[in-house]
Parts: C-alpha cells; sequence; structure tokens
C-alpha cells in the first residue's frame, strides 16, 4: 500500500507547543543535501549575491567570524552580507551572544560580525535568551524575493559561518583553521552537512526566525551586561521586520517537517514556547520506532542515556532492526575538562546501544587519505529510507532539551531522497558507490571497509592504502576514578537538561 509519508511526521499535538505559528508540514518542497562545508559556501554565496534592493537576508548563527571566506578573497561572510545591506537589501540576523572567549568559546568573534553589519546598515542582535550554560544552536539563513519567490531559498543545518568548517569531501581541512585537540593537527579535518531548502518549506523557516525576533524579551537577563551594551552603544532592541511575504511556490514533491528544541525557562518565558519545544526528541523518537531495517546516524557526539534510550527500545522491539552509526574518534577538546568527560558520555551510551541490540550496532570513525582523524560535526540521522534529518541537532540531552535547534525532517514515500543521501554519505566514507538497498549488504560494506584499514595500519600501512576512510569506533577504556569525576563534570557542562522538572521527574519529552 502507498503512503503519503504523513504517519512518520509529528501531528500538530504530537509536537507539543500549541503556541507557535508554525504549519505542522508542508508539501510540494524541493530538498538538496549539502555535504560539507566548501558546497556549502558554493551554494550560499551566489544566493546572497544574487539579492538587490528589497530583497531579505535573514540568518542564525552559534558562531560566526567576519572573515571567514565563502571561496576566495573578497568573500569574506562579513563582506558579503555587507555589500547586500549597501546596496538596499534587508539583512537581519540573530547570534548567540557566547560565553566568555577565555572559556573558548565565541564572544568576540560574534561581536564583531554583529558590528560590521549593522555599520553597513543592516541589523545583527546576539542574543542570549537561553538557560544558563545554553546556546542558541541554530544555523540557517533564509533568502526572500518580493518580487522574484521562485529564487527564494533556505539553508538549515549543522555549518556555521565560522572557521574550520569550510573543508571539501577529500578532507584536507578549512585553510581558515579553527584550534581543536592537537590529534586533529593544525588544520582539522571536518565533515558536515547543510540543507538547501525551496518551496513552502522556507517561509516555514523564516516564521521560526520571525518567532525569535519578535520576542519582547531583554536579549540577555544580566544587568551587567545589559548596561554594558548600553555603554557600548550595541543595539539591544529588535526593528520591526518587513511583513512576512506569502509562502515561496512549490518546487518538487518532498514533505518537509521543521522539528525544534527550545528549553524551558521558568521565567522569561518564550512566547512562541511557553513550556519550551521538544520536537526534535519527539520526531527522533516517534521514527525510531517505526524502523524495522535500519537506522543510519551522523553525529557529533551520540551522548546521554536518556537519548539513546531512544534508539535501545527500537532495537530490542524490533529484532530485525540494524543501527549504523559515524561519529568522531576522539573528542574536539583535550584534556580532562574539556575531553574526558565527552568520551564518558559516549561509553555510557554506546553501553545502552550495545546491550539492547548486540552485534546489530555498527559504530565508525573516519579518518582523511594522511590518516589524521575526521571530526564528525553532521548531525543525520536515516530511518529505513522513509524519514531522513539534517539539522543543528545533536543526539544529546543538550540538543534535545537545552539549546535551541532546528532540524528538517524528510518524508518521502518513493525512498528516493533518502536513498541518495544514504548513498552519498556512504560514497564519501567508503570511497566506493554503495547501490545496495539490502540493509545487510550496506552494513557488510562499512564492516569490510573497516576491517581493511585497520589490517592496513596493523601492517605498518605496508602497501597501497584500502578504499575508504572508516575504522570501527573503540573508545579508551576508563578507569573507575576517571568515569566517576567525569560523570560529575559531564552532567554539569556537557549535558544538562533543559525539560521542566515535572517532565525530568517521568523521563518524559
Amino acid at each position: 500500500m502507498r503512503t503519503t509519508g504523513e504517519e512518520w511526521l509529528l501531528d500538530a499535538q504530537e509536537r507539543g507547543n500549541p503556541h507557535t505559528r508554525l504549519a505542522a508540514w508542508t508539501d510540494g518542497n524541493a530538498a538538496r543535501p549539502l555535504v560539507d562545508g566548501r558546497a556549502y559556501y558554493d551554494a550560499l554565496l551566489p544566493a546572497l549575491r544574487g539579492t538587490r534592493r528589497g530583497d531579505l537576508i535573514l540568518f542564525t548563527d552559534w558562531r560566526g567570524d567576519p572573515d571567514q571566506r565563502l571561496d576566495g578573497p573578497g568573500t569574506e561572510i562579513s563582506q558579503v552580507l555587507c555589500e547586500a545591506a549597501r546596496r538596499g537589501v534587508v539583512v537581519k540576523g540573530l547570534i548567540w551572544r557566547s560565553h566568555l572567549d577565555r572559556l573558548r568559546f565565541s564572544e568576540q568573534e560574534n561581536k564583531h560580525l554583529g558590528d560590521e553589519i549593522e555599520a553597513a546598515g543592516g541589523e545583527c542582535l546576539r542574543d542570549m535568551r537561553v538557560r544558563p550554560g545554553g546556546s542558541h544552536h541554530q544555523k540557517f539563513v533564509v533568502v526572500r524575493h518580493p518580487d522574484r519567490p521562485e529564487r527564494d531559498v533556505a539553508f538549515v543545518g549543522g555549518i556555521d559561518l565560522c572557521h574550520g568548517r569550510g573543508d571539501s569531501p577529500e578532507h584536507e581541512g578549512d585553510p581558515q583553521s579553527q584550534r581543536m585537540a592537537a590529534t586533529y593537527g593544525t588544520r582539522p579535518p571536518w565533515h558536515d552537512v547543510q540543507l538547501e531548502l525551496r518551496g513552502p518549506v522556507v517561509g516555514q523557516v523564516e516564521t521560526t526566525f520571525r518567532e525569535r525576533w519578535e520576542d519582547p524579551t531583554p536579549l540577555s537577563r544580566n544587568p551587567f551586561l545589559r548596561l554594558q551594551d548600553r555603554l557600548d552603544g550595541e543595539d539591544v532592541r529588535a526593528d520591526p521586520l518587513p511583513p512576512q511575504l506569502p509562502d515561496p511556490p512549490p518546487a518538487g514533491a518532498l514533505r518537509v517537517q521543521l522539528l525544534r528544541t527550545y528549553p524551558y525557562r521558568r521565567t522569561a518565558r518564550y512566547p512562541f514556547a511557553p513550556e519550551g519545544e521538544r520536537s526534535v526528541a519527539r520526531g527522533y523518537r516517534k521514527a525510531a520506532a517505526r524502523g524495522r531495517r535500519l537506522i543510519y546516524l551522523e553525529d557529533q557526539y551520540l551522548w546521554s542515556p536518556q537519548v539513546a534510550g531512544c534508539f535501545a527500545d527500537a532495537l530490542r522491539a524490533t529484532p530485525g532492526l540494524h543501527l549504523v552509526a559515524v561519529v568522531p574518534r576522539h573528542p574536539d577538546a583535550d584534556g580532562r575538562i574539556g575531553g574526558t568527560p565527552q568520551l564518558y558520555g559516549r561509553e555510557r551510551a554506546l553501553a545502552i546501544l550495545r546491550a539492547a541490540g548486540g552485534e546489530r550496532v555498527h559504530v565508525f570513525s573516519p579518518e582523511n587519505a594522511q590518516g589524521t582523524p575526521i571530526y564528525v560535526h553532521a548531525k543525520v540521522c536515516i530511518v529505513d529510507d522513509a524519514w531522513a534529518t539534517i539539522g543543528s541537532d545533536n543526539v544529546s540531552l543538550r540538543s534535545w532539551t537545552h539549546d535551541s535547534e532546528l532540524t528538517c525532517a524528510v518524508a518521502d514515500p518513493t525512498g528516493d531522497y533518502a536513498r541518495s543521501l544514504r548513498r552519498r554519505l556512504a560514497r564519501e566514507h567508503l570511497g566506493i558507490d554503495v547501490d545496495e538497498d539490502d540493509p545487510d549488504a550496506f552494513i557488510d560494506a562499512f564492516e569490510r571497509c573497516a576491517a581493511g584499514l585497520q589490517a592496513w595500519h596493523d601492517g605498518g600501512r605496508q602497501g597501497p592504502r584500502p578504499s575508504g576512510r572508516l575504522l570501527r569506533y573503540r573508545g579508551p577504556r576508563l578507569d573507575a576514578w576517571t568515569r566517576r569525576w567525569s560523570g560529575v563534570l559531564y552532567r554539569l557542562i556537557h549535558d544538562p537538561d533543559g525539560r521542566p522538572p515535572a517532565l525530568r521527574r517521568t523521563g518524559a519529552f
């Protein structure tokens, strides 16, 4: 029996947030995955430069580096956005205010990007309307054209407009590198995915921006920061946006649903989500429970017992279901405070998954041709080639409850979209085309690649390097003392819970 894909998506009641203006989903969309930062920047640059007076550019970011180049010299993101503002384009941005630079965040970089855009006539606000220790983690761009709606486009995913993200499929790293753990070298390889959207869903991404922009709550609850901003002459109040245009015309045949996370805030609640929103968590749980053959994940973290339990439940309920995950081999930060608690979180999550699925759980990590580990920053989930997400959300309690997130769930009853995405990602990791729809054959290709590459390493790297980049993931064993203090740091720093107390007690999302 042919289906419409609707059964994979959340209805309005299942979203659990009646206060949002979002539709349950939209039909008639086109979606093009952009694998790795180079592909995203190559698509974003002409979209921004193709705007003219009266058009609209809206963007959100976790981190923005003004001098990050989308291509060569003269394509720095700040310069491209400022040029658009000077020619009469309405340019509006929301960037996470960030914590202090000495904590290795991006306070000054985000401020500099906003200052340059404001000087050119745009408006860019540093938004700290988050829970303590939280962040605005959404990364999207919307481009609207009042007299050319067929050109309207949105980009949603995990790629920031900052240093380190502009890598290519060869994974030699972004020339504008960002400091990471020493194992990644001076130019860390970086794997990521963004989604280009056309059709009515573009209006839904714009609505997500407008809900945050129109929130009357002060940008920060810290009175000292508010005073400092006023003394510095910083813009602290959003100017009105132009009226929202009708949704763009249909551009394809895909059904797309926006899933989001907003935390519960006891005071200064979000008007569009006063109890928070956890549709990312709910969407994943619904789709995983429907899985019968294969769940394919690419994720930066794969943490959290509560979140791993979603997939463990599915593995226990369906004996024929397999889970394939591609994760980074090492944390992004060195040291006991930064790195070891991350390893602790993944160790706990994988233990839960393996207890539920045994040999049906397959976890890998990639390296480039030089043997340098590739940092996996992608946030992708594909279930049975029927439901696929690309977004900013990681498989972690932080992303499912505590930070702001945005992901796009695509339901395609033909399976063509998800199948194409899965094969594209496999080709990058394996170095060969994997055309098999049979999950067993697909998994076997991953296992053979990992075994061959491991044997080559074990043999002293003699002879030609085998095709592919994957090794089986084997995290370090943590002793009891390290596990104990790592658990404390992990819960305090890396995986806070942004659910209302009543939900925390029940374990529900």
